[in-house]
């Protein structure tokens, strides 16, 4: 276990980096926050890798605040990883990861800490196929302009709802980064799809969030895979999260031609 995210890159990323789709959301928080371009955060990470002799076989990361997070860690190394993290942590809000690891290691840290363990939520995680362009009712795309951080902050507002004003640091990162994107009718825009740097040629796209009051018109789809075709022409993989609970969403994606890599579960620990 390290506490220096710069030291884990260097340890565990040639392992990660065989697949860096599956291991998207370690290498992608590790990687800002050992180059500096992180936002400011309050404690310390940590950060754990599984080895057999002197090769790396697995990894995990707990970053300020957060649940521990396994990604595609083994079942066969979750009691570790729990164990690691029992020594050092004396609370964690929650767990999640890959379903046999996740499961494997919230009844260890249950166990231990005389609490219980709730499953929370199933996300699935898609890797784009051969792309197929969806159409929407009228409209078109654009990208985002110094004129949008507002309302992508407000949009976005509800992942930081326990983190007042990082909406609006986000929204203007991404104006920096030119990676968030509008789709527009008549001049308003009506749904906004966002993406990740590419990080070893993965660019892992998210949010997409269009309004109630504009749903149900294709505008998500249409803007989800022109944003994926903008990733696939600059030379790099697109994947997605969605949520196990919304089979709308898992359709559209599917028709858009994103197919599942795998499925994670996330547990949240009593107080």
């Amino acid at each position: 276990m390290t506490t220096d995210p710069a030291e884990f890159q260097a340890i565990a990323f040639p392992f990660l980096e065989r697949d860096p789709v599956l291991h998207t959301i370690i290498m992608s928080n590790v990687a800002e926050r050992a180059a500096g371009t992180y936002r400011q955060e309050q404690g310390l990470g940590h950060y754990v890798s599984a080895h057999d002799g002197g090769e790396v076989i697995g990894a995990a990361m707990r970053t300020p605040g957060r649940p521990a997070y396994l990604g595609a860690l083994p079942e066969s190394l979750a009691e570790g990883v729990a164990d690691a993290y029992l020594d050092v942590l004396p609370e964690l809000s929650g767990v999640a990861g890959d379903r046999p690891a996740a499961t494997a290691f919230a009844k260890r840290w249950s166990d231990a800490r005389s609490t219980a363990a709730t499953e929370a939520k199933g996300t699935r995680l898609h890797k784009l196929g051969d792309l197929a362009m969806l159409e929407a009712t009228g409209g078109s795309p654009r990208l985002m302009t110094k004129d949008d951080v507002q309302l992508a902050a407000e949009w976005v507002a509800v992942d930081f709802r326990d983190e007042p004003g990082l909406d609006v640091e986000w929204a203007e990162r991404h104006l920096r980064d030119r990676t968030l994107w509008f789709w527009e009718v008549d001049g308003t825009p009506v749904s906004m799809v966002g993406h990740h740097l590419p990080l070893f040629g993965v660019c892992r796209v998210g949010p997409v969030y269009t309004p109630a009051e504009f749903r149900r018109n294709g505008y998500a789809g249409a803007l989800t895979s022109h944003v994926s075709a903008e990733i696939l022409a600059d030379g790099n993989q697109a994947c997605l999260y969605t949520d196990l609970a919304n089979p709308t969403s898992n359709k559209i994606y599917f028709q858009a031609g994103y197919r599942p890599v795998a499925d994670f579960v996330d547990f949240a620990f009593e107080a």
